[in-house]
C-alpha cells in the first residue's frame, strides 16, 4: 500500500535497523521503543490484522517470532520480553499493517502495561463462552 510506512520500509523507500529478513517477513527495530531492542516483526504483504494473514504467514510469523526472541535474549541486559499484537484501531493499532513486538524486559524495567481485569456477573462466563462457541460453528 502506498501511504504505509511499513511497506515503504519493506520496499527500501524508508531505511530502518533491519533485524531479520526473508522471503515472507521482515523484523525491523521500532523508532520509538520501549526498551532498547524493541523489534517488530511484519509481514511483507500489507494486510492489515491477524484474522488477515494466511495461515503460511501466521506460522512463518511465530516461528521469526521465535528467532528474534532468541536474538534479544542472547544480546545481552533482556531476562525476557514480551510478545503482543496490537489489532484494530481501538486496540491501539497505530498503523494499519499487522505486526507483532517483540519488547525485551528486565526486572525493574518501569514498563507497566495496566491491565484493568473484571469479574463476570452470574452466569456471564458460561453465557459468553455459549456465544463464542456457537460463532465458532457458523
Amino acid at each position: 500500500m502506498k501511504n504505509c510506512i511499513f511497506c515503504q520500509i519493506v520496499s527500501g523507500k524508508i531505511p530502518a535497523e533491519r533485524i531479520l529478513e526473508d522471503s515472507l517477513c521482515i523484523a525491523i527495530l521500532d523508532i520509538n521503543p520501549l526498551r532498547p531492542g524493541h523489534t517488530l516483526l511484519l509481514p511483507k504483504e500489507h494486510l492489515e490484522t491477524m484474522l488477515d494473514l494466511p495461515e503460511k504467514t501466521v506460522a512463518h510469523l511465530t516461528k521469526q517470532a521465535q528467532i528474534v526472541a532468541r536474538g534479544l535474549l542472547k544480546a545481552g541486559e533482556t531476562e525476557g520480553y514480551n510478545l503482543f499484537a496490537n489489532n484494530h484501531k481501538c486496540s491501539g493499532q497505530a498503523i494499519p499493517h499487522f505486526h507483532f513486538h517483540l519488547v525485551p524486559r528486565r526486572t525493574g524495567d518501569g514498563i507497566k502495561f495496566q491491565w484493568n481485569t473484571g469479574v463476570y456477573g452470574d452466569d456471564e462466563m458460561s453465557a459468553w463462552g455459549m456465544r463464542i462457541r456457537e460463532a465458532l460453528e457458523k
